[in-house]
């Protein structure tokens, strides 16, 4: 683990948080994931919804013909023996919150600064050193929006920030 002194000359700010997953690192090139899903209307069953995260994401990285996989015994998503997402979730009456980070083009030395997940030895990669491409962000963020609408059967739409903020207010007021 990096000293205080490290991560303050790699700009680096700590947060702790409730979640499960352990230490990870969220920046730049990173397609970062926070799903607020009721499981009351899937299953009550965090196991349940980690594995459908999984699910999701190894659906949206085919689309790039990354052979993405389960590794039986760890969360997240898997090519060839690294990790390429992680994932670390909470929940609150069945609402999920905190979600997955899908390293697409992010600096993967960031993750020589800890022990990523608690998991030693683990080898991060990303979508673009696996396919030797820049791959653009927006358009894995709308492939994975799309795999998480079906494997939870829900509806996704697009709102801008403005429509988010406007429902956040909303919402806030009706409480």
């Amino acid at each position: 683990m990096a000293t205080p002194e490290l991560l303050a000359a790699r700009g680096v700010e700590r947060f702790d948080v409730e979640r499960g997953g352990d230490v990870t690192f969220h920046g730049p090139g990173q397609l970062v994931g926070y799903p607020i899903i009721d499981l009351a209307g899937h299953k009550k069953d965090l196991h349940w919804y980690l594995r459908q995260l999984e699910a999701a994401l190894i659906a949206a990285l085919a689309q790039w013909h990354i052979p993405a996989e389960r590794t039986i015994g760890l969360t997240g998503v898997w090519t060839a023996g690294r990790k390429i997402a992680s994932i670390g979730v909470h929940a609150r009456e069945w609402v999920t919150w905190h979600g997955f980070a899908l390293n697409v083009s992010v600096d993967l030395s960031y993750f020589d600064l800890m022990v990523p997940c608690g998991i030693s030895g683990v080898v991060m990669t990303s979508m673009e050193r696996e396919t030797g491409a820049r791959i653009p962000l927006g358009e894995v963020a709308t492939a994975a929006a799309a795999a998480l609408g079906d494997v939870f059967s829900l509806q996704v739409s697009e709102r801008s920030e403005q429509e988010m903020k406007a429902d956040m207010k909303a919402d806030k007021a009706r409480t």
